[in-house]
């Protein structure tokens, strides 16, 4: 005899309307109907396997009712055709086994007034979902409200397929990217979408229901795990969705489709069309945008680095890791490439990352801004840093001989790299074109920064132009009106820190004459020159007038 008490199927989800949801209702969902639960449904065996689809319900009351099914069936029954036998009921039990049922509902009201031992120790065995009624059930009425149902889901399923088809089409034509795509495919799943290269590198991820960090974690090695198949398939250790991406024939990356955490598996119908799509678009985009995807998402981490647009520290390293970058035990250094206004930088920034792979060096190279380049090594512990800066910027100078390079601080941290991409651009603001190089090496750093340079950063901010107006403005003025030049004066004078001999003679003038301009300075800017301050503002406020002049 059946000594486990029967259970009460769980409660049905909030979304058992399953026509809502675009999916069949699963056995779970029928038993939750109240056609249904008004007889008391109590489930004996497979309790764990009620979320089972149910495609169809068979009234049945023959000995073989296998033969006139399909796979998918909740077969409903009063138990009078049962055989008597325990291995006609063995047999009874494995032919629905096999065909694919999706449970045994029987009525235990005329002949059975509890399930027959026999018939619980089969359904445990084969796994079939086996549950009782303790009241009468209209049968006719549950097939009627079940195919309803079902027939409602498969209308909402076409619908919304027509709905996903329409969406990315509009995106193929109006030439949306592959971000754009891949964060529809995202949203309109609800599952986490990477789209990878053939090395295993996540080029995009649009996560969904988890983070970056939770979604590429080692991600290559988990990539690797999930063997790449022909077609749309579910496989690897984590049951990921995947799709091939080809390009002009050949395949040269994968989508996948990752499960939420902590779910089984779940991908149905619709996920395979987003997916399918998805891979269709990309395709498509390839064929529109011209540049290389593995470009693009090196720009995109740069810039979310730079700009300190990541979500958190361990988005930004898992984001990087799946890129190829080392983010463990390295230092990182942010260097600049300004090409200028107009300038493409397509060849450089290829040409840049072929020299870093030549010599083994994992950097991230792409486009920040129109005509800026942004490159980021990561360097060994023990590995010197200038010679790749070097290296880098003799590159860049060979295919570009007008760029300014610059270096900022190397860091510790990839979190502190937007330290070392602001000192880098500071570095730029403050190097006008023309300037020369260090004598003994070919890019710029922010020790090179002088009061010249600072103020040639500073010089469209309207204070500095006002204080060197403020302080030399009276002085231009008296030149202007009476033909002198006593500012070329002043600057020898300030030049010679000082000294009126070296002024004198740099200017070309007598020490008398020298003097008589001097007290004509003093009492126009009404100023001591002999004042180690006095003489500072005014060298401050001509160093600044020279870089505005000098634009």
């Amino acid at each position: 005899m059946n000594d486990t008490p029967p259970k009460a199927p769980p409660p049905a989800p909030d979304d058992r309307d399953s026509a809502a949801s675009g999916r069949p209702p699963t056995v779970a969902d029928v038993l939750a109907l109240p056609v249904l639960a008004a007889g008391q449904p109590q489930v004996v065996t497979g309790l764990g396997r009620l979320d089972r689809p149910v495609r169809w319900v068979h009234i049945t009351e023959l000995t073989d009712p296998a033969s006139f099914l399909k796979g998918g069936e909740l077969v409903l029954t009063t138990g009078m055709p049962l055989p008597e036998d325990a291995a006609g009921v063995r047999r009874y039990v494995d032919e629905l086994t096999e065909v694919g049922a999706a449970a045994l509902v029987i009525e235990l009201v005329r002949r059975y007034h509890r399930p027959p031992d026999a018939l619980v120790q089969a359904c445990r065995a084969r796994g079939l979902p086996l549950v009782t009624l303790a009241r009468d059930v209209n049968f006719l009425e549950v097939t009627q409200v079940v195919h309803a149902l079902i027939l409602g889901s498969q209308a909402d399923a076409m619908r919304r397929t027509q709905r996903i088809h329409e969406a990315f089409t509009g995106l193929t034509l109006r030439g949306a990217g592959p971000e754009d795509v891949v964060r529809a495919a995202a949203e309109m799943s609800g599952r986490t979408v990477v789209l990878e290269n053939l090395a295993h590198q996540a080029l995009l991820c649009e996560p969904s229901g988890s983070t970056v960090e939770e979604a590429l974690t080692d991600w290559e090695q988990r990539s690797r795990a999930a063997e790449p198949g022909v077609h749309t398939e579910v496989g690897g250790p984590e049951g990921w969705l995947t799709a091939p991406v080809s390009y002009q024939g050949e395949r040269w990356g994968r989508l996948a489709m990752l499960q939420p955490p902590g779910e089984g598996p779940g991908f149905g119908p619709e996920h395979i069309t987003v997916l399918e799509r998805t891979a269709m678009a990309l395709t498509v985009a390839r064929l529109i945008h011209a540049t290389p995807w593995e470009q693009t998402a090196h720009r995109g981490a740069l810039r979310e680095l730079a700009e300190q647009r990541h979500h958190s520290p361990e988005d930004a390293r898992a984001r990087c890791a799946a890129l190829g970058l080392p983010t463990e035990d390295s230092r990182f250094l942010a260097i600049l490439v300004e090409l200028g206004p107009g300038a493409e930088g397509g060849e450089l920034e290829a040409r840049l990352h072929q020299d870093l792979r030549s010599s083994g060096i994992p950097a991230l190279v792409g486009e920040l801004s129109p005509g800026r380049l942004g490159i980021l090594p990561a360097l060994r512990p023990a590995q010197p840093w200038r010679p790749v800066a070097e290296r880098l910027s003799r590159t860049a100078l060979g295919l570009a001989p007008g760029a300014i390079v610059s270096a900022g601080s190397e860091v510790t941290d990839l979190a502190d790299t937007a330290r070392s991409f602001r000192e880098a651009a500071r570095v730029l603001e403050a190097t006008p074109p023309g300037q020369p190089l260090p004598p003994d090496r070919s890019f710029h750093e922010l020790p090179d920064v002088d009061l010249r340079r600072l103020l040639y950063s500073l010089r469209e901010d309207t204070r500095v132009q006002d204080y060197t107006e403020r302080r030399l403005g009276r002085l231009i003025d008296h030149d202007t009106r009476h033909g002198t030049d006593l500012l070329t004066t002043l600057g020898h004078y300030l030049d010679a820190a000082g000294n009126k001999t070296t002024a004198a003679r740099r200017g070309g003038l007598s020490r008398e004459t020298m003097y008589q301009r001097l007290r004509t300075v003093e009492r126009l800017l009404d100023t001591d020159l002999e004042s180690g301050e006095g003489r500072t503002e005014l060298h401050v406020a001509l160093t600044a007038l020279r870089v505005l002049r000098s634009r």
